[in-house]
């Protein structure tokens, strides 16, 4: 034990021996009976030993955030680095990018005109008893009517627009899962101080229990429970360091640099704390979230593909000609036909097949796309009532903490720190006044990353899987999907919760 900690526990033993002289054993319904003050030379001890043996003033140790920024054990790393980084490197960028520049392809194709036939033609080609026979070569094209061309582009120029809303959706995703993955790791790196304060707190009233035994004021029973208490919180910092090592693999996966060195995060989960109006985050969510775009952009493809199949009965026209050697002869002389022409025109007539199948469900398409857009709202609502929920509940949790539990836990052990100078309290009591501030905190910082999770959700969309591919026109829309409901605040070591 260092010397600082004797001289407080040789305090704290006489404040225990001043208050076992004022403790009476007595039986139910018996009154207290009343002990002798100490004696002068009892008090005079005491004194001299406040005074004279050089007891330190003892300074509060309160808990705060931060303390890992200011001897970093590695590079100290600010959020816009790892956003600069995950825009360079998130592969599911790539992928939004390569989906717009292939709708454009797919568009490019639907509206190219058919190309011409070539072929040989021949007809009596051994020519019988007569020599003669044709042969030659012919070309088709088929003439496209009704502007179908242009509403092929019309079609898959919606694919074009729905692939652009989804490239700026995973913009927003890799943003939101870099700020989340941020605001973990730096609530796992205070949650690695405040386990180690725990741990230290622990550790000093280990030894203190120690001395109390020494001195007949303890047993070893206390002082058993007092090192399964040190190496409890001790197995929770060995935990919380793994934590903390594995919310950084999260982050430095979801920027798409999984060899990123661990290092310190630079910030303050406790400053400009989000503040959000419930309606105002549901309105702006129904209106600017990109599953809505995309949801509409649905519709107005039906629509077109509906305009589509209504044009698709119109025939195109069909046209041929060609050349062909006619070696028939033609007089008793022997000179044959020589060359010849011909040419067609021709149209399908749409009788029995007038494509009104594709029609019809190109209908009942339509009336699913305008419920599909009901559908995104009500998920989106959905969605964003649980995480409101949560939000509020964060928010209860860090202003009770902030404005309330951590407030009172510090004036007590200020108040007991106080009274221990004094000699008016005993060191365990200091200690015990201590801990449970420093588990306030603990519990604080978990409320306050519960805080930031939910509030950057909210605010981006309900978007916040960073490695969730996007998704191509026609597949199922991932912003309504169950996968990007954002996950609570990880558990703290044991299983507690805040």
């Amino acid at each position: 034990m260092n010397t600082r900690l004797r001289k407080l526990l040789l305090v704290g033993l006489f404040s225990v021996v001043l208050h076992s002289r004022s403790a009476v054993a007595q039986s139910p319904g018996q009154q207290p009976q009343q002990q002798p003050p100490p004696s002068s030379d009892e008090l005079q001890e005491m004194q001299d030993m406040h005074h004279h043996m050089n007891i330190p003033v003892v300074k509060p140790e309160l808990p705060r955030l931060g303390r890992a920024q200011e001897n970093p054990s590695g590079k100290l790393i600010q959020l816009e680095e790892l956003e600069k980084m995950a825009l360079e490197k998130n592969p599911t960028l790539v992928q939004a990018n390569a989906e717009i520049a292939a709708a454009k392809a797919r568009q490019l194709q639907s509206g190219l005109y058919p190309n011409p036939k070539v072929g040989y033609s021949g007809d009596e080609i051994r020519g019988g008893s007569f020599g003669g026979g044709e042969q030659g070569f012919f070309v088709s094209q088929p003439i496209v009517t009704a502007g179908k061309l242009g509403l092929n582009r019309k079609i898959f120029g919606q694919d074009v627009r729905i692939s652009e809303i989804e490239s700026q959706e995973q913009r927003l995703r890799v943003m939101n899962a870099v700020h989340i993955g941020y605001v973990r790791v730096l609530s796992a790196q205070e949650m690695l101080d405040a386990k180690k304060d725990l741990a230290r707190i622990a550790g000093d009233a280990d030894k203190t229990a120690q001395q109390l035994r020494n001195v007949g004021q303890a047993d070893e029973s206390e002082v058993l429970q007092a090192e399964v208490e040190q190496q409890k919180l001790e197995m929770d910092v060995m935990m919380q360091e793994n934590a903390l090592r594995q919310e950084w693999r999260a982050l430095a996966a979801v920027v798409g640099n999984p060899g990123l060195e661990i290092g310190t995060l630079a910030g303050y989960l406790d400053r400009n704390l989000p503040e959000l109006d419930e309606q105002k985050v549901v309105e702006v969510l129904l209106r600017e979230s990109p599953s809505v775009a995309i949801a509409q952009a649905g519709v107005d493809r039906a629509e077109a593909v509906l305009t589509r199949a209504r044009r698709e009965p119109i025939p195109d026209i069909e046209l041929r000609a060609g050349l062909s050697q006619d070696r028939e002869f033609l007089d008793p002389a022997g000179h044959p036909a020589g060359l010849i022409g011909f040419a067609e025109v021709g149209v399908q007539l749409h009788i029995f097949n007038r494509n009104q199948g594709n029609i019809q469900a190109a209908g009942r398409d339509i009336e699913r796309a305008k419920a599909e857009t009901k559908r995104v709202e009500l998920a989106l609502r959905e969605r964003s009532a649980m995480v409101l929920d949560t939000y509020r509940n964060s928010q209860i949790m860090v202003n009770q903490y902030r404005d309330q539990l951590l407030p009172r836990a510090q004036r007590a052990y200020e108040i007991l720190l106080s009274r221990y100078g004094l000699m008016t309290a005993s060191y365990p009591q200091v200690l015990k006044a201590q801990e449970t501030l420093f588990q306030l905190q603990d519990g604080y910082i978990s409320a306050l990353e519960g805080l930031w999770v939910n509030a950057i959700t909210l605010q981006g969309l309900l978007l916040t899987d960073g490695l969730e591919p996007p998704a191509r026109p026609g597949e199922i829309d991932m912003p309504v999907r169950e996968i990007n409901v954002p996950t609570q605040p990880r558990a703290m070591p044991g299983g507690r919760q805040p």
